[in-house]
C-alpha cells in the first residue's frame, strides 16, 4: 500500500485492530470483528489488552461515539448529523472498519443518485443475453452489505431525491430486499446495519420522510467545544496527513495551528475570544476540516518554497481562501476582521501584513 495516497482505514490501522481483536473476550453482535468496548477503545484511543497503543480517531465527547456504537448493535440505522467538517465521514468510516472490517460499502448521495445505487441494477449485455438472472444482477453496496453482514454507509443521504430515500424503508424495517424479476429476496444476515450522514445546512433539501425518520437513530456530532480541543483534532490529522503526502511537520506548527483555529472561531462566533468585539461572519462554515485543509496546504508551500518552517506567509493564502468564498460579501468581511482584528494584535503583525498583501 505504499504507493496508495490514502488507505481504507481497516488497512491504516490493520494493527491496532488486529491487537484488539486478539484478546477481546467481550460480548459483541453476531458478525462483529471487535466487542462495542473495542471499537469505542479503537475510535477513541486508548491500548489494547496486549499493550499496542491505539491512536484515536475521533476526538469529542465519549458518550455520543458510544450512543453511535450501541445503535448499531440494535435494528436501529445510524444518522450521523451535523455542520460541515464535524467528521461525519471520518467518524462512519472508522465504526465500519472496526465493525465489520470492511468501509468501502459505500453509496455517495448526490441529487443523481439512482435507486439502482441502493436497490440493485443489471448488466444489461448479459440481461438481453440471457434474460433476468443472479448473474445478470448488479449489487449495491447496500445489498452486498445485506449478503455479508456489514456494515453500509450513505453519505449526504439528505442530498439524494426523497422517492430514492425511500427504496431504504423496506430494507431498514424488514431487513430484506426484495428482487421481483428474479422473483426472490435477499435477507440481511445477521450484523447488517447503515450508517448514513447528513449536513443539517442542507434541511429542506430532500428531507426525510416521517417513515424513514423513523428507522434512524440521530447523533448530532458538534464543533469542537473548546480552542485547545479543535487545535488538538488539527494537529493530529495535519500530522497523519503530513505522513501520507511526504510533507515533515514539526513541533512549531502549533503555533500556527493555534492562529487559524482562533481565526475561524471569532469569525464563526462572530465576536473575539475575549468577548470585547462583535464582529461579522462570512458565508462559509469555517470548519475544522478547513483548518486542517489551511495548515496542511501551509505546510507544502513551506516544504517545498521555504525553508521546512510554517509561517504566517505559508497559512495566508490558505486563509484568505478558506474565508472569501463570496468575492463580494466575504471579502469585506475578511477586511474588516483584518484591520479590526488581526491589526490590533502585535504579535500577529506577521499574519496582518501577509493577509492584507493578499487583499
Amino acid at each position: 500500500m505504499t504507493d496508495v495516497l490514502r488507505a481504507h482505514a481497516e488497512q491504516q490501522h490493520a494493527g491496532e485492530l488486529a491487537a484488539l481483536a486478539a484478546d477481546d473476550d467481550r460480548p459483541r453482535p453476531p458478525n462483529w470483528k471487535l466487542s462495542p468496548w473495542a471499537v469505542a477503545t479503537y475510535v477513541l484511543g486508548g491500548q489494547a489488552p496486549d499493550g499496542t497503543p491505539v491512536t484515536p480517531k475521533y476526538l469529542g465527547a465519549r458518550r455520543l461515539v458510544e450512543v453511535a456504537i450501541a445503535t448499531l448493535a440494535t435494528d436501529r440505522a445510524l444518522l450521523l448529523l451535523g455542520v460541515p467538517g464535524t467528521a461525519k465521514t471520518w467518524l462512519s468510516e472508522h465504526l465500519a472498519a472496526a465493525i465489520s472490517g470492511d468501509s468501502t460499502q459505500l453509496v455517495q448521495g448526490t441529487s443523481g443518485t439512482a435507486e439502482e445505487a441502493i436497490r440493485y441494477g443489471w448488466n444489461y449485455a448479459r440481461l438481453l443475453a440471457e434474460g433476468p438472472s443472479p448473474k445478470a444482477l448488479v449489487a449495491s453496496p447496500v445489498l452486498r452489505a445485506m449478503e455479508t453482514g456489514g456494515i453500509a454507509r450513505i453519505e449526504e443521504l439528505t442530498r439524494i431525491p426523497s422517492d430514492v430515500q425511500d427504496a431504504l424503508i423496506t430494507i431498514l424495517s424488514e431487513k430484506t430486499l426484495p428482487i421481483p424479476e428474479l422473483d426472490s429476496a435477499v435477507q440481511a444476515l445477521a450484523g447488517f446495519n447503515v450508517i448514513a450522514t447528513a449536513n443539517d445546512r442542507d434541511r429542506g433539501v430532500n428531507d426525510l420522510s416521517a417513515a424513514l425518520k423513523r428507522r434512524f437513530n440521530v447523533v448530532v456530532l458538534p464543533l469542537p467545544e473548546d480552542a485547545e480541543s479543535e487545535v488538538e483534532i488539527v494537529r493530529l490529522r495535519v500530522e497523519q496527513l503530513g505522513r501520507s503526502l511526504q510533507l515533515p511537520a514539526g513541533a512549531e506548527t502549533v503555533d500556527e495551528i493555534r492562529r487559524v483555529v482562533t481565526v475561524f472561531r471569532e469569525l464563526r462566533d462572530g465576536v473575539t475570544t475575549d468577548g470585547r468585539t462583535r464582529i461579522k461572519s462570512p458565508s462559509g462554515t469555517l470548519s475544522t476540516a478547513e483548518a486542517i485543509s489551511v495548515m496542511t496546504n501551509g505546510i507544502a508551500l513551506a516544504t517545498h518554497f521555504g525553508d521546512g518552517v510554517v509561517r504566517a506567509d505559508d497559512v495566508a493564502a490558505g486563509l484568505h481562501g478558506a474565508v472569501v468564498k463570496d468575492p463580494v460579501q466575504d471579502r469585506i468581511v475578511w477586511q474588516e476582521y483584518l484591520e479590526t482584528v488581526v491589526r490590533e494584535r502585535k504579535p500577529w503583525s506577521d499574519l496582518y501584513r501577509a493577509c492584507r498583501e493578499l487583499v
